[in-house]
């Protein structure tokens, strides 16, 4: 059981003469067509609920009728959550990006955001509490704010405060994952955390560790980021805690305690890149210092879910962007025209692979989200790109000639496209044809 608010209940009526007044999120148990539970809030009418037979079995009944009215008051709220299988993601990350972690709580695969503001600057935390409300939650159309908690302890509030709200947020995300829920914290930042331990620690003339945080440093961040994962609960009900941890070093330097001991908890890494940012690439996340050490794990989740050749594109993607940076400090040596057509080519991929493939435009209505499924057909379509490519350049075609292709404009175009599927098909059969002109079809 939980108490929370509530700005919408949802009004249900059925051909049994039953009427339920429950929030969007409460569960029903449904016929779809096999016994299974559902939100309130999906329910249509025609759909039958389970409700107790004269048997003592369960019996549909019809919805004739339902209605979603705003509705402001406390409610409390009996769930019961079915099993969600949380996949990729449920362990802590590192990043410090306003935009991403919005994108991040409004399409992560979670039920429940928690965003943990601890030590942050005060008009950056009201910035959160403005923006949020207006964004759109993409599952429910409710405001996102009506799925988040959020616990903002800037930096002119009492150290005290600021260390405590970590604990308090991570105790929130537990208290629903033990109801089944998948939950996703957002810790921004855990160096400003760090930052009031040592202040707390000096007060109480504890020994100074290195920069004058206190020894325990890394017993406390890891006694934090051990409590995310996935969980099965005494009532046999399965939730997880997703922890973001964003680290703010000063000076971007890597090499600080906080940065450190955090690197050598977590699996995954996302290191933000200023040059990126300056080139107006977002997100500004480094493909080449950023890390997951979850991948081969995951490979046989991709394989089954998404497309056999997942894995083989995915380290294709990664060793083009390496020959980039490889074959970058020879063209700032000798110039781009002193590279082989073949390594010309390879630059000319890693650049569409990085415009088409890893930037994102989150206020793009298409651009906002990309299911990996669409990430598979992209990431193939470069792929073809560059095989036919190669193929031409070894027939003697200029590589400005390859890189010159209309269907290589449509293919950076694409993933704009509302219609997705349909335009990558033109901008293929395109590719193709003009292939088959310069005859490496």
């Amino acid at each position: 059981m939980y108490r929370g608010f509530s700005r919408r209940l949802v009004h249900i009526r059925t051909a049994g003469g039953r009427v339920l007044a429950v929030t969007p999120v409460h569960k029903l148990f449904a016929f779809l067509p096999q016994l299974s539970q559902i939100p309130a809030g999906r329910l249509r009418v025609g759909d039958s609920i389970a409700v107790p037979g004269e048997d003592g079995g369960l019996t549909p009944d019809v919805i004739r009728r339902i209605e979603v009215k705003p509705h402001g008051s406390w409610v409390y709220d009996i769930t019961v959550p079915g099993l969600h299988n949380f996949v990729g993601g449920n362990r802590p990350a590192l990043l410090h990006n306003t935009v991403t972690e919005q994108q991040l709580s409004k399409w992560c695969d979670a039920q429940v955001v928690i965003y943990i503001g601890c030590g942050e600057r005060g008009n950056e935390m009201t910035e959160v509490l403005s923006t949020f409300p207006k964004l759109e939650d993409p599952y429910t159309g409710a405001p996102l704010m009506d799925r988040m908690a959020l616990i903002a302890n800037t930096s002119n509030m009492p150290v005290a405060a600021r260390e405590a709200s970590v604990y308090t947020g991570m105790a929130l995300a537990e208290y629903y994952r033990d109801m089944g829920y998948n939950v996703a914290l957002m810790a921004d930042s855990t160096s400003r955390w760090a930052e009031a331990m040592r202040e707390i620690s000096s007060r109480l003339e504890e020994m100074p560790g290195e920069e004058g945080f206190p020894a325990y440093l890394s017993a406390r961040l890891s006694e934090f980021y051990e409590r995310a994962g996935r969980a099965r609960t005494l009532s046999g009900l399965e939730g997880s805690v997703s922890v973001v941890g964003a680290v703010s070093p000063s000076g971007g330097d890597f090499s600080e305690p906080v940065t450190q001991g955090t690197l050598r908890i977590v699996k995954v890494f996302w290191a933000l890149d200023t040059a990126l940012r300056a080139r107006r690439h977002f997100p500004a996340i480094n493909w080449l210092t950023s890390y997951s050490l979850y991948a081969q794990i995951l490979e046989e989740w991709f394989r089954k879910n998404v497309n056999e050749d997942w894995p083989a594109l995915r380290a294709w993607a990664q060793r083009t962007l390496q020959e980039e940076a490889e074959l970058e400090e020879i063209v700032r040596l000798v110039g781009a025209d002193a590279l082989p057509p073949d390594q010309a080519l390879t630059l000319e991929v890693a650049r569409m692979i990085r415009e088409i493939f890893l930037q994102q435009n989150a206020y793009h209505p298409v651009d906002t989200f990309c299911p990996p499924a669409r990430q598979f057909k992209l990431i193939s379509a470069i792929k073809r790109y560059s095989d036919l490519g190669q193929k031409a350049v070894k027939l003697d075609v200029p590589t400005k000639d390859v890189a010159g292709l209309k269907s290589r404009e449509l293919l950076t175009r694409v993933k704009y496209e509302a219609e997705f599927d349909k335009e990558l098909e033109k901008a293929l059969a395109l590719m193709d044809e003009e292939f088959k002109g310069l005859g490496a079809a």
